[in-house]
Order: C-alpha cells, then structure tokens, then sequence
C-alpha cells in the first residue's frame, strides 16, 4: 500500500487511498484509534475524506504517534523556545520521507542536480533532530554539486557565492530561514538573475515576526528577484507544500489541505474561506497522515492554500509561519 502512495494522478486515486491509509492507522495507531474512538467513528462509517477525524497536531507533543510495530529509526523534533515541551515524529520508515521530499521537489522544481543548493539554516543547524536539516543535507548530497552546501556565521563567502555562481549563470536554490535571509539582505544587496531564494518561515524568537508580504517585499528588493518562494513544512509532516510566489502554495499529489471551522473543529469548510488548516499527508503513514494543525489559512483552488497566520495562544515553534 504505502509504496503506491506517491505513484497517485488522481483526486479520485487520493480519496481511495486516504480511506485506505485511515483504515490501516484507525487499526494500527492506539492514540489515534482512542480519539476516533471517542467521537464514534469508525472506518466502516467513512466513505469521503472529509469525514476522517483530524489528530490536534499537540498530540505530539504528549504521545507517541506510531502506526507501525517496527522500530523507531529516526526521530525529528520542533525546535522550541527553552523549557517549552517539543513535537516528536517517530519514524520507522525513513525511505518514505526520502522519496516524499525527492518526489516532492523535483514535482515543482525538477532534477535536483540541474541546481547548486545553498542553506542558510543557522537556528536549525545549531541543534539535533531537524527534519528540515535532514532533508536539505539531502538535496545538497543529490545535487552532487561541489558548490552546494551550507553556511552559518560565514555570510561574506556566501553573499561572494551567490553573486559569482549568477554571474555564469548557474541555476541557484538559496533556501534560508527568514530571519538569516533578513540580516543577508542588510549586510548587502544583490541582483540576482538565476537564483531561487525560498524562505522556510521562522525568526526563532531572533526578530520580530513580520506579516508573509512585509517580508517578501523586503527580501526581493534586497535579492533583487520577483517572487520569493516558501516552503510550507513542520516536523509532524513527511511532504512539504511549496510556493512560487504571493504566499499562495502547492501540495504534492498525495498530500491536501482542508479548512476546518474555528468555532467547531469536526466541521469542514469550503473553498475560500478562512478556517484551521488540516493536512492530509499520505507520506506520514507510519504515524498519522490526517492532522489539525494549528495554522488559520484558507484553500484556494484544486490543492492549493493560504496561510494567514495562526491561533491565537499557540505556542510559536519551529516552522511556523509569520503571524499577523
């Protein structure tokens, strides 16, 4: 089953396999079969993805969200502010967040080796357990680029790289947390012709959280491009959504987003309104593919979405996104 999950073309292959993957973790995850438990649902009650139960993204904070007897091999945690209880997401399957990411990118961005990867990632790199470090390490190996690579006080040899490898016109992928991109873009300016600058979200507590647009508006003029790109990750998700520009992002063909009423979390609300963000992430099928997570956006079109900020009184952690 969990082979087929990224060969999807469909929405109606999606629905199939999102009841499917629901069935095989209502069986397999104790947690999340005691919270279907109490709303009283049951796979056999199910016959549209909208009626899944969402997990609260926090149960990962206070359980073990498994749906698979084999091993703990890796185990990615949010970053946190000191003393604040950190997500975990067990991972018994590593090779599923590999081709998520891998298929994912080349998906929206194609062959990672037609790209030098360059990562400025200092908050993440400075601790243990980022998926976001996991995964970019990654690309950078699979760019099998000699001038790809990360950098963490180093800006003056990065801001020197940036602007050598667009001059002979090299394809660029800078992907930064906003905060490191910010003080980049005040030390020096750019222009840049060939490069793709993606922010990950983020200051970290290092500066003031900025609303997406203020942000872009800076970080363009200051690298010179048009369009700012973001990605659209957390540690409780294997896939990542991405954005081209304007804050308006993608999702791989097995993962979607749904809005859910603020007032009443069971309910799903339609295109175009504003309401939490759930996510169904089919990578994720060793733990939990089907979170409420604790952003407020809105979905657009056919698997596209917003995000407009966050609830009120949830704690800022990594990978969040700019609030308003």
């Amino acid at each position: 089953m969990k082979d087929v999950i990224f060969d999807i073309t469909t929405p109606q292959q999606f629905k199939e396999k999102a009841l499917q993957v629901f069935k095989h973790q209502f069986e397999n995850n104790s947690v999340y079969r005691s919270f279907c438990d109490l709303l009283y649902v049951h796979p056999s009650d199910i016959t549209e993805i909208d009626q899944i139960p969402f997990l609260p993204i926090q149960f990962f904070k206070s359980h073990q969200i498994v749906s698979s007897s084999s091993s703990i091999t890796e185990t990615f945690t949010s970053s946190g502010t000191t003393g604040s209880v950190t997500s975990k997401h067990l991972v018994t399957d590593i090779s599923l967040y590999i081709e998520s990411y891998t298929k994912g990118f080349q998906h929206f961005y194609g062959n990672i080796e037609d790209y030098v990867v360059l990562a400025l990632l200092p908050s993440y790199l400075e601790r243990k357990g980022s998926s976001l470090i996991f995964m970019v390490d990654d690309l950078i190996k699979k760019s099998k680029n000699p001038e790809s690579g990360f950098y963490l006080h180093n800006t003056d040899e990065l801001a020197e790289k940036l602007v050598q490898l667009d001059q002979v016109g090299k394809k660029v992928l800078l992907i930064g947390v906003s905060f490191a991109l910010l003080d980049l873009v005040e030390q020096y300016q750019f222009n840049l012709k060939n490069t793709i600058i993606m922010e990950t979200g983020g200051m970290k507590g290092r500066r003031k959280e900025l609303i997406r647009s203020e942000l872009h508006t800076i970080l363009s003029d200051g690298f010179g491009v048009e369009k700012i790109h973001s990605e659209y990750g957390m540690t409780e998700l294997l896939s990542q959504g991405y954005s081209k520009g304007d804050g308006v992002f993608d999702c791989p063909p097995w993962m979607k987003i749904l809005t859910r009423d603020t007032e009443d979390p069971l309910t799903i609300i339609p295109q175009g309104k504003t309401g939490g963000i759930n996510v169904i992430d089919l990578a994720n099928y060793n733990s939990c593919s089907f979170i409420a997570t604790q952003d407020l956006g809105k979905v657009l079109a056919t698997n596209s979405f917003e995000i407009i900020g966050r609830f009120d009184h949830s704690d800022i952690r990594g990978c969040n996104l700019m609030v308003l």
